[in-house]
């Protein structure tokens, strides 16, 4: 049975001051009346329904969690004690799912990426569905057609294409797949050039379906240490210090990603060239590309602005009785919150990271 494993523990520190340690990116609404969160489980439709979703999140967002997703059953957050990136919560997750499902399928997906249309992202996780029923060993990824030589993103090197599977949904996304030959780490901007000249590389999506069994295998074939620990918790589900063995087990694992820690060692990986539109929304700068720009360039999300001699400039405030004028400027941030307000160099949007550093160091904490 295919369930959905919804990855909601980011911190999305390049929102600030929006995004807050107790509301990050993914609690917001950047396109819509949904946050992120709520729209990637609407995403999934009638594909994986809500009492099979997963979402894995940390202590202190669970709650908010809930808040968001009433319909999700409370024992379908899976809280980890702390953050340890990607493969130990993907491990996680399948162990639980593996309890109650001993032939679970996983969709894994980040909580706050944009895509659209759902119909068409529905059809390309049935696809990868049945490339796995085909040969359950394989694991299978998306990967984006890049279009432009990003250094944010890792990208997956192609090889030999793969034939449809026999067993394809008949209403599935004409979408090639291919047998993956490398993942590659984020590159610098000249190699990331050459990647999109050759036409045989994609960005790496982060969206991957797969046996639970299969990735459990994986993750014991690449980072035994981890398997062990997570065995261990696994073991200790039903018993009544089944909390303090989390704790102790999952705190004492090494964090890694489920790139670097198993897919860049794999060799049954597939990829499906994604059929459908998507962004990571890795920064303000997303909003030019989810919102229209007005006739100057400016992209303005709130209720009152006005703008003189302004150029290219993004203008985001969440107080409908705040009025936000900007004069004589361009290519800006402009982000306006009640207790902090952001005006940056939108070229610049990697700094902004260093904003939460320099309020952690002056100990300025309620501002995270």
């Amino acid at each position: 049975m295919l369930h959905a494993v919804v990855m909601a523990g980011g911190a999305g520190t390049r929102f600030w001051p929006q995004s807050r340690r107790a509301r990050p990116k993914q609690f917001l609404a950047l396109l819509g009346g949904r946050t992120m969160l709520q729209a990637t489980v609407d995403r999934l439709g009638t594909v994986v329904p809500v009492e099979r979703v997963v979402v894995a999140t940390t202590t202190h967002l669970a709650e908010s969690v809930a808040e968001q997703l009433p319909d999700l059953p409370r024992g379908s957050i899976l809280v980890e004690p702390c953050k340890r990136d990607t493969a130990p919560c993907i491990g996680l997750a399948a162990e639980r799912l593996l309890r109650d499902d001993p032939e679970a399928v996983m969709a894994v997906m980040p909580a706050d990426h944009v895509i659209r249309p759902d119909d068409v992202f529905q059809g390309a996780i049935r696809l990868a569905v049945a490339m796995v029923e085909e040969a359950p060993a394989r694991m299978v990824t998306f990967g984006i057609r890049p279009t432009y030589p990003a250094e944010t993103f890792g990208y997956i090197e192609r090889d030999a294409p793969l034939a449809p599977p026999p067993n394809a949904p008949a209403d599935w996304p004409r979408a090639a797949a291919y047998r993956v030959r490398k993942f590659h780490e984020k590159p610098k901007a000249k190699i990331a050039g050459e990647y999109i000249k050759a036409g045989t590389y994609y960005w790496n999506s982060g969206i991957f379906v797969w046996k639970a069994r299969t990735i459990l295998d994986a993750i014991g074939r690449f980072q035994p240490k981890i398997r062990e620990r997570l065995d261990r918790i696994a073991a200790a589900a039903d018993w009544p210090d089944a909390e303090v063995v989390l704790r102790r087990e999952f705190e004492a694992i090494e964090p890694i990603s489920i790139d670097r820690g198993v897919m860049e060692r794999a060799d049954n990986v597939a990829v499906i060239e994604a059929p459908f539109a998507w962004d990571d929304v890795g920064s303000w700068r997303a909003l030019e590309r989810l919102h229209d720009a007005d006739a100057q360039g400016n992209v303005v999300d709130a209720a009152r602005h006005v703008e003189l001699a302004t150029r290219g400039t993004i203008v985001r405030c969440d107080r409908p009785d705040h009025v936000v004028v900007t004069l004589g400027v361009r290519d800006l941030v402009v982000i306006v919150t009640p207790d902090a307000t952001l005006v940056a160099d939108k070229h610049d949007e990697e700094s902004i990271r260093e904003i939460t550093r320099q309020l952690d160091k002056r100990g300025w904490r309620e501002y995270l």
